[in-house]
């Protein structure tokens, strides 16, 4: 095979690679990506990892980028090759769900995506990126970062879905991107609202939902 032609079917395969991702995505794991590709864009979560709990109400999340370089002076222009922003979007899993929901979300190629809830990208959530994200109109959709960490506090009780996307420098999103779940446990010497077991009566809770989707 000449070589024109080798880089021309490598370049399929990416393509076709990148389509799936989009048309399908893999929410189970804790990080997704394309297909492997030797030097394209990457993203990892370093903190929290995958299915944590933890007492506090707030999370430092840290993640590991390769093969893309975060452009603070170019943020917001126009779109430049191999550089960008990171979008972080955290959604907090409801509390409990109802049965035929459920069952669409697990008969649903999105999966769990639809069992997505309340949006803590705003201010109050995710502090300067929050500032940002209402800068740039994201606000409860996502939260801008030009560095690969992010600061979410005043979380209360639950369970978490943080999708962490290497975005170009006008927020356009990338196929590469990475998914965290975790739960924030309720304080023992502060319980939550009383309402909750009465709200959730006959419907699943958001714990046997996550197995049930995974």
């Amino acid at each position: 095979m000449s070589p024109r032609l080798a880089i021309s079917a490598l370049l399929a395969v990416a393509a076709i690679a990148v389509a799936l991702v989009l048309l399908l995505g893999d929410d189970d794991a804790e990080t997704t990506q394309a297909a492997d590709i030797p030097g394209q864009p990457r993203v990892e979560v370093i903190s929290p990892r995958n299915g944590s709990r933890q007492t506090g109400r707030a999370v430092v999340v840290k993640v590991q980028i390769e093969n893309f370089h975060l452009a603070p002076r170019h943020f917001g222009e126009e779109p430049q090759l191999g550089e960008g922003i990171v979008r972080f979007s955290l959604n907090r899993v409801p509390d409990c769900v109802a049965p035929e929901k459920l069952e669409r979300a697990i008969n649903s190629p999105l999966s769990s995506g639809r069992l997505i809830g309340r949006s803590f990208d705003y201010p109050p959530f995710s502090g300067p990126n929050g500032l940002l994200a209402e800068r740039v109109d994201s606000a409860g959709l996502y939260s801008p970062a030009t560095r690969p960490e992010i600061f979410y506090h005043r979380l209360p009780p639950g369970f978490y879905r943080l999708v962490i996307t290497l975005a170009q420098n006008n927020g356009i999103p990338t196929p590469f991107h990475a998914v965290t779940n975790f739960e924030v446990l309720e304080d023992p010497h502060n319980p939550g609202s009383p309402h909750t077991a009465e709200e959730c009566k006959g419907k699943v809770s958001s714990a046997d939902a996550a197995k049930a989707i995974q």
